[in-house]
């Protein structure tokens, strides 16, 4: 019986061949709503409806747009349980969006993105928007989708409309617009197991022809998927919990035909344990239980303030984008992720007779304040030209607060120090490391890009764009529980030398138009990602500034750069009933930017491997196959290797061989020379090694079929997931850096009663509740071990909503 069961719902997933990705979202408009329903409708009638995205500063069909790119709708994020950004794992080609410590989720496309982890200085490899507003903190876009429209997902550098940060590609969260044409709403709640719970709603209010209202608000909340044993005066300290709210208010003001001014808000609040992050070693065999011992928590809150200003004119949109942002997070976790027993073993020397007990992060705290302003002007008339041209300015602090004790005497739990705590305070000596940093960041560009139509198929697609970076900052850090401050505070950051560069980007495609249904492209594009300051070594902390060693860690690190090559096709087949996308690319990257360590003890920093080379292919389609069923898939195969010399120092490499030196933590100090040029021993070349973050195959296939049943519809989906292997970090150490592949299938039914507005809705995330690797994470701060983090368990939640 169970065996037919699960078979059933295989071969329902399975069916899907064709799912997913290029078809699932519905095209936008000021009420996304009734557009989702129009298109649903057209659909049944005449085939694929078409998807409008904001690929290129302006809309523009899915299907003309000479890129690769994928847009999810919101039923589709729904259906599948999507909260935030962790859940298109494996949901779009090549995309791979790993946890890491604390609140932190790197994104990665094609194997580009961040490969430096607990390091919110850096910009990362993939730019994240909402409604256009560039993101500038990693750990903002945990924050849950709230009233989304679409996600759309462009792959590849975005060397001219996005610039910076975009050397993987852009992911831009598109919210609903207020809309002046009816009063509407919706509202729902929902329960599910783990204690889960649920609830949103929306309500969009005219207040005339020209202005209209919108708020949505959303909560979830649910017990841990895990948790730890050890934690003194508890019996099972949840992980992997949530308990966040958000909220967005928005107005749009048409005084116009070709006017408008929409204004919005996005609040988000989140107050948990954090991840689960299970040590390799932890002798537990439930991936869900974890042998540890310190009580870990994340709070995360962001605001979000948006103004765009966009005026029709005869010849062109113009269009004004502006944001500010600010994120307070406060981070900690058991960073040896084992209790005080199994990581003295870890630990101890022989050599010494001594061990650790203990390495745990008590405050890793960040504040970012940012705003951003754009101006782009984008062609509005016929004839064989269009263009779009714009200016950008971006403006972000980001500040840090560190505190990490590792000992091994009885007080394991320790609180954080304030910030003003005095030099002299005894509480100061049990700090193994702190920290109080502070990076500004003043970016601005220009880019321009036009296309022409050379003949009534062929179109010649240019763009170029100038990038001008510049960060200044201010540093002190504390190793060994010894302040170098002799009155005062045991923290007073001092300026760090500045750094500022420069660099060009830009694009040129080729687009061949066969016929209405069917197009094929090849582009070239540069990306580019800013370079930027290692705080420690830029006030005269580590190898490089104290012993002059050229391979240690530098004050400044390089700019990423990628020369894309890219072939592509866009096709509708069998009377707009079948579309078949895909692509084919090459990636020559220089100067990738990785987190290192450095000979001199918790004097780590980012570093630049020289030149990697990445390629592969992807697909994607979706199929109507009859009124009633539609089918969805995609799926990329990806290879990626570094291709020049380079000696890396991988941290647990670099602690062993000091450790062997006879030199541990503690005696460090003692023999700082000879102990540091034994860790200067451990590097290894890179060369030839895996490009992280880079899934041989990933895919998934969905299957929708909505019918008729009784008084009302019935709409059934099944989905199943596939995630590849991959390298988790530049080093390629062993079964230590390699993050196992999984499967996931995902199951939905949904009943709307005729005449109701209502809709009851049976979600299934997990089915078969497979204990699926999101991540596997070394340390790279200070324990040297080595977490696995999981995907949630199965997931059954049973939700009722209202459309009024």
């Amino acid at each position: 019986m169970f065996r037919n069961v699960h078979t059933t719902c295989l071969l329902t997933a399975g069916v899907s061949l064709l799912a997913f990705a290029s078809g699932t979202a519905q095209a936008r408009s000021d009420d996304a709503a009734a557009s989702a329903s129009a298109t649903a409708s057209a659909e049944a009638d005449t085939g694929l409806g078409d998807i409008v995205v904001t690929a290129e500063r302006r809309e523009i069909s899915l299907q003309q747009a000479p890129l690769s790119i994928s847009a999810i709708s919101s039923d589709t994020l729904r259906a599948a349980n999507v909260t935030d950004i962790t859940g298109l794992n494996g949901t779009v080609p090549g995309l791979v969006i790993a946890k890491s410590g604390g609140g932190e989720r790197m994104l990665s496309i094609r194997g580009i993105g961040s490969e430096t982890p607990e390091n919110t200085n850096t910009q990362p490899g993939v730019s994240y928007h909402i409604d256009g507003v560039y993101i500038f903190n990693s750990i903002a876009a945990s924050a849950a989708f709230i009233d989304v429209a679409q996600v759309e997902v462009l792959r590849g550098p975005q060397g001219t409309l996005f610039g910076q940060g975009s050397t993987g590609g852009t992911i831009n969260v598109v919210s609903i617009d207020p809309s002046a044409a009816d009063f509407s709403g919706n509202i729902g709640a929902g329960i599910g197991n783990y204690n889960y719970k649920e609830g949103n709603g929306a309500l969009n209010v005219p207040i005339s022809d020209t202005l209209a209202l919108r708020g949505a608000f959303q909560f979830t909340k649910h017990d841990g998927y895990a948790h730890a044993t050890q934690v003194p005066g508890v019996e099972k300290y949840d992980l992997d919990d949530e308990d966040s709210t958000g909220w967005r208010i928005g107005a749009k003001w048409s005084p116009t035909s070709n006017l408008s001014v929409t204004l919005n808000t996005i609040q988000y609040d989140s107050n948990t344990h954090g991840p689960a992050q299970k040590n390799i070693l932890d002798p537990e065999t439930d991936p869900r239980v974890l042998t540890q011992d310190y009580p870990g928590r994340s709070v995360v809150k962001t605001q979000l303030y948006t103004g765009v200003v966009r005026w029709e004119t005869p010849f062109a949109v113009i269009k004004s984008i502006t944001g500010f942002q600010k994120l307070h997070s406060e981070q900690a976790w058991d960073a040896d992720a084992l209790d005080t027993d199994l990581f003295f073993a870890q630990t101890y020397s022989p050599l010494s007779f001594t061990g650790y007990t203990y390495d745990h992060v008590a405050l890793w705290q960040a504040d970012t304040k940012s705003w951003s302003q754009e101006i782009n002007i984008a062609s509005n008339t016929a004839g064989p030209l269009s263009w779009v041209a714009g200016a950008v300015y971006l403006w972000s602090k980001n500040s840090q607060y560190i505190n990490e004790y590792k000992g091994s005497d009885d007080d394991f739990l320790r609180p954080p120090l304030a910030m003003n705590t005095a030099y002299d305070d005894a509480a100061v000596g049990f700090l193994t490391y702190a920290e109080l940093s502070s990076i500004t960041r003043e970016d601005y560009a220009f880019y321009a890009q036009a296309t022409y139509a050379l003949t009534d198929k062929l179109k010649l697609t240019g763009g170029a764009r100038y990038n001008h970076d510049k960060a200044s900052g201010t540093y002190d850090s504390l190793s060994g529980g010894s302040s170098s401050q002799t009155s005062g505070s045991y923290l007073q950051p001092s300026a760090t030398a500045p750094r500022k560069a420069s660099a060009w980007t830009g694009k040129a495609a080729l687009e061949y138009q066969f016929d209405p249904s069917h197009m094929a492209y090849a582009s070239f594009t540069r990306g580019f990602k800013p370079g930027g300051i290692n705080s420690g070594s830029a006030s005269g902390f580590g190898a490089y500034p104290i012993f002059g060693w050229t391979d240690a860690i530098k004050p400044t690190y390089a700019e990423e750069k990628v020369d894309s090559f890219e072939i592509g096709t866009k096709n509708r087949f069998m009377g707009d009933t079948l579309q078949l996308n895909a692509s084919a690319f090459l990636y020559n990257y220089k100067n990738m930017q990785f987190l290192e360590e450095d000979p001199v003890l918790f004097a780590k920093g980012i570093s630049n491997a020289p030149k990697a080379r990445v390629w592969g292919a992807e697909i994607e389609g979706s199929w109507l196959a009859t009124s009633a069923l539609r089918i969805d898939a995609s799926g990329s195969w990806l290879e990626g290797k570094f291709t020049a010399h380079y000696g890396a120092l991988d941290p647990t490499a670099a602690s062993a061989a000091q450790i062997a030196a006879g030199y541990p933590d503690y005696l460090f100090w003692t023999n700082f020379y000879a102990a540091s040029a034994a860790r200067e021993s451990a590097r290894v070349d890179i060369d030839g090694n895996r490009v992280p973050k880079l899934p041989r195959w990933q895919g998934t296939i969905a299957a929708t079929y909505t019918a008729e049943i009784g008084p009302g519809k019935l709409t059934a989906r099944g989905q199943v997931i596939y995630r590849g292997s991959y390298q988790s970090r530049v080093f390629n150490t062993g079964t230590v850096d390699q993050t196992p592949g999984y499967a996931q299938v995902n199951a939905m039914l949904k009943y709307e009663p005729t005449d109701t507005n209502t809709d009851i809705t049976l979600r299934v995330t997990n089915l078969f509740d497979k204990n699926g690797l999101n991540s596997r994470v070394t340390d790279p701060y200070g324990s040297n071990q080595v977490f696995d983090t999981y995907i949630p368990p199965r997931q059954l939640i049973l939700s009722i909503g209202y459309k009024f």
